[in-house]
C-alpha cells in the first residue's frame, strides 16, 4: 500500500501555506514507496506516512541500513559480518568485513548505465559543451586508471586536483577511486596558500591541474600557481596538466604530463579494487576560517549507501533523470552531484559564473538540457528574485520537477519566487517541488530535506532525512519541538567522517562535534522541528543574536533585511557579552545596497520591519553600509570570524585570509565596526 501524504500533513489555519503536495500517482510511483512497502512486509512495521518510516529508520539502524543496502543494490565483494558492529559515536563500525568500491557503483548501475546512455553533460560559461555516454566514460576511466598505475599510484595514495567541474575531473576522480586511492579537490580560483593549506597536510602523490579557468567572461591563467604548488607540495611525484583555456597550454612544460599522454593507454581495461567499507574515498575540508582547514575523511561504503539513499529515496532520482547542481569542485555539492551516476541518472555539470552574461544563464542551460532536478544556492535564488526574473516566461522549464536549494536558509520569499517564477502561475503554479535541504561538508549529505511523499510548506524544510536521528536540543540536552534548539544527531550515520586527517587520537574529532553533548553529534546550527515534522534552520548557533535574553538565529534576521529590494546582501553581528564592547554590546548590521540607493531612503522601513517581524530588541544599534560582505571560499557569510576579531582576537588568529573569497571585505567590515 503506497505511503499516504498523511492526514497529519494536512494544512491548518496555524500552519504555513502548502506550496506543493504530491498527487497520488507521484506517491504510488516513488521509489521510497516501494522501499516502504518492503519494510512493512519484511519487518512488520506499520508505514502509513513518511514520519512512520523516519521513526523506524532512526530507531532500528541495522534493519534500516541493511534493508536499504540490499534494496538499492549495493555491490559487496565480501559480505559484511553484520550491519552495525559498534554504535558508539565517534567510532561507529558500519558493515564490518564488507568490501566494495564507489567507482564500481558509479560506472555499473543496474539501469540507465548502458553503453549508449548519457552519463555526463558538461557545459562551460563560453558555451562549449561536452557529453560522454556511460560506455565512453568507462573507457576514459580505464585509460586514466592505467595512467595512475603508470605513475605508481596505489591504494591509500592521495590524488588531488586543482580543476573545475569538467569531464576530465570526474574521470580522474573515478580512476583514483577504482584503485582505492584517496581523492581531494579544490576549485581553480583558490589561491596558492589556500590550496597548500589543504593539500600539503594530506601529502599527495599526483596533482591534476588545469591551465586556467573562466569566470565572468574572462580567462585566468593559473599555470604559475601550479608551478608554485609543485614547489610546495613536496610529496608530489607527478603533475598531470589538463588543457582548459587553450589547446596545447601545457606543451613545453617538461615537468607536467599532458592529459593526452597520461591517458594514452588504448588497450586499458576497466577494473576496480574492492576496499573495506570504511576505506577513505575522499577528503573534504572545513572552511578553515581559524587555523588550517580540517581534513574530513569519508569512506567508500558510507558515501555509497548515504548518497544512494539521498538521491534515490529522498529526491526520487534515477534513470532518465538529468541532475544538475551549481557547484565548484571545492564544495561538497560537487561530490553529491557526481553521485547521480550511482542511480543511473545523467549528471549535468556547469563551469563558470552563474551571472554571466546574465542571471538567466543557468535557467537557459536547464531548458536546453532538459534538467529534471535543478540545484542551486539560496543566495542565487535571492539574486534572481531581486532582479525580477521570471525564467518560466522565457524558457521551457517543463522538465524541471524539483528545485534544490542549500548553502544557507531559503527565505519565504525565495519559496514564493521559485513557485511563481519557475513553476509558473495558474494550473501549473504548484508543480515544482521546492527542495530546501541542509546538512554539511562534515557528512557530505543533508540531515534535513525533502521526500517525494511529503508536502512543501512555505519557508520550511519538509522533513528529516531517513536514517538521520535529528533533534533540536535545549541547553540541558533534552529534545524539544516547536522551539529553537541545537541541531544534534543522536545516533550514527554511515557517512559521518571515519576520521579527521592527522588526528590519531581522535581529539580534534571529539572537540569538533562531541564536546558539548558526549556521544551525540552537535552540528552548530539552530534548528526548529515543527509538530508535523518539518524543519527550519535558524542560522549558526555560534553566531546567535542574544538581545535582552531573546535568542534568535541570524537566518531570521537576514530573511527580513534581505527581503528589501534595496538590500543586496547583509551581515549581522551581536557584540553583546564581548569584552570591551561599546555600551555593553551592540547589534551591528552591515548592508550592501543596490546601485543608486541611499540608505536614508530605506532605513526607516528596515527598522520598522525588524521591530514588527522580529522584536524591538532586534533593531540594530548601527547600520553600516559596505561594498561587500566577507565570505568563505564556499560562499558562507563570515559572521564568527568578524565577531572574534571584534572580541579582541588578532585578525591573523581569528581567520586565515586565504580561507576567504574577499579578505578585503573583512578588513572593511571590521574597520567600519570600530569606527
Amino acid at each position: 500500500m503506497p505511503m499516504s501524504t498523511g492526514s497529519d500533513n494536512e494544512a491548518t489555519a496555524d500552519e504555513p501555506e502548502i506550496l506543493w503536495r504530491p498527487d497520488e500517482a507521484t506517491v504510488r510511483q516513488a521509489r521510497i514507496t516501494a522501499f516502504a512497502e518492503r519494510v512493512a512486509r519484511e519487518h512488520g512495521v506499520t508505514v502509513e506516512s513518511y514520519d512512520d518510516l523516519w521513526r523506524w529508520s532512526t530507531s532500528d539502524l541495522p534493519a534500516f541500513w541493511g534493508t536499504l543496502a540490499d534494496h538499492l543494490g549495493v555491490r559487496f565483494h565480501d559480505a559484511p559480518r553484520t550491519v552495525l558492529g559498534d554504535e558508539g559515536m565517534p567510532g561507529a563500525q558500519w558493515f564490518p568485513g564488507a568490501t566494495l568500491n564507489y567507482a564500481e557503483h558509479a560506472l555499473w548501475p543496474t539501469e540507465g548505465g548502458a553503453d549508449g546512455d548519457i552519463a555526463i553533460v558538461a557545459v562551460r560559461e563560453d558555451g562549449r559543451r561536452v557529453a560522454r555516454t556511460y560506455g565512453e566514460l568507462r573507457a576514459d576511466v580505464a585509460r586514466a586508471r592505467a595512467g595512475l598505475v603508470a605513475l605508481g599510484v596505489g591504494r591509500g595514495d592521495r590524488v588531488v586536483a586543482l580543476a573545475p567541474n569538467t569531464v576530465e575531473t570526474l574521470v580522474a576522480f573515478l580512476a583514483a577511486a577504482s584503485l582505492g586511492a584517496t581523492w581531494s579537490s579544490c576549485s581553480p580560483d583558490f589561491g596558492t596558500r589556500a590550496v597548500v593549506d589543504r593539500f600539503a597536510q594530506i601529502e599527495p602523490s599526483v596533482l591534476v591541474a588545469v591551465d586556467g579557468y573562466l569566470y565572468n567572461g574572462k580567462g585566468y591563467d593559473i599555470r604559475a600557481t601550479v608551478g608554485e604548488l609543485r614547489g610546495q607540495l613536496l610529496t608530489l611525484s607527478a603533475v598531470v596538466g589538463v588543457d582548459y583555456l587553450a589547446e596545447g597550454a601545457w606543451s613545453g612544460h617538461d615537468d607536467v604530463l599532458g592529459w593526452a599522454s597520461f591517458t594514452d593507454h588504448a588497450d586499458a581495461e576497466l577494473a576496480v579494487d574492492p576496499v573495506p567499507f570504511d576505506h577513505p574515498l575522499w577528503i573534504l575540508y572545513s572552511s578553515g576560517t581559524t587555523g588550517l582547514p580540517k581534513g574530513i575523511v569519508h569512506s567508500h561504503g558510507g558515501i555509497v549507501v548515504e548518497h544512494l539513499k539521498s538521491l534515490a529515496l529522498q529526491h526520487d532520482l534515477g534513470p532518465g533523470d538529468r541532475f544538475f547542481w551549481f557547484t565548484t569542485t571545492g564544495w561538497m555539492m560537487w561530490n553529491l552531484l557526481i553521485s547521480g551516476l550511482l542511480v543511473g541518472a545523467t549528471i549535468v555539470a556547469y563551469d563558470g559564473s552563474p551571472g554571466h552574461p546574465d542571471l538567466d544563464v543557468l535557467w537557459r542551460m536547464a531548458a536546453d538540457e532538459g534538467v529534471t532536478l535543478f540545484g542551486t544556492s539560496a543566495s542565487f535564488v535571492q539574486s534572481c528574485l531581486k532582479a525580477g526574473l521570471r525564467p518560466c516566461d522565457a524558457f521551457d522549464l517543463s522538465a524541471i520537477r524539483s528545485v534544490g536549494s542549500t548553502g544557507s536558509p531559503l527565505s519565504s520569499e525565495g519559496f514564493d519566487w521559485l513557485r511563481d517564477a519557475i513553476g509558473g502561475q495558474g494550473e501549473h503554479a504548484d508543480r515544482i517541488q521546492i527542495a530546501s535541504v541542509s546538512g554539511g561538508t562534515d557528512v557530505c549529505a543533508a540531515f534535513v530535506g525533502v521526500a517525494p511523499t511529503v508536502p512543501v510548506w512555505r519557508g520550511e524544510i519538509s522533513c528529516r532525512a531517513l536514517g538521520a536521528a535529528v533533534e533540536a536540543f535545549d541547553p540541558q540536552g533534552n529534545p524539544i519541538v516547536d522551539e529553537v534548539g541545537e541541531l544534534v544527531i543522536t545516533r550514527p550515520m554511515p557517512s559521518m567522517p571515519v576520521m579527521l586527517w592527522n588526528d590519531p587520537d581522535g581529539s580534534r574529532m571529539h572537540e569538533s562535534y562531541f564536546e558539548d553533548f558526549p556521544g551525540i553529534w552537535r552540528h552548530g546550527d539552530w534548528l526548529l522541528v515543527t509538530p508535523r515534522g518539518s524543519c527550519v534552520i535558524r542560522g549558526r548557533s555560534d553566531s546567535t543574536l542574544n538581545r535582552g535574553g531573546v535568542r534568535m538565529g541570524t537566518a531570521e534576521f537576514y530573511e527580513v533585511v534581505e527581503s528589501f529590494d534595496e538590500v543586496l546582501d547583509s551581515l549581522v553581528i551581536d557584540t553583546s557579552g564581548l569584552e570591551g564592547a561599546r555600551d555593553g554590546g551592540e547589534l551591528l548590521c552591515f548592508v550592501v545596497l543596490a546601485e543608486g540607493v541611499a540608505f536614508d531612503d530605506v532605513e526607516g522601513r528596515l527598522k520598522k520591519a525588524l521591530r514588527s517581524q522580529l522584536s524591538p530588541r532586534h533593531v540594530p544599534d548601527r547600520f553600516l553600509v559596505v561594498d561587500d560582505i566577507p565570505r568563505t571560499l564556499n560562499g558562507k557569510k563570515s559572521e564568527v570570524p568578524v565577531k572574534r576579531i571584534l572580541a579582541g582576537t588578532p585578525a591573523e588568529k581569528a581567520v586565515s585570509k586565504d580561507a576567504l573569497r574577499n579578505p578585503e571585505a573583512l578588513e572593511t567590515v571590521v574597520a567600519r565596526a570600530r569606527d
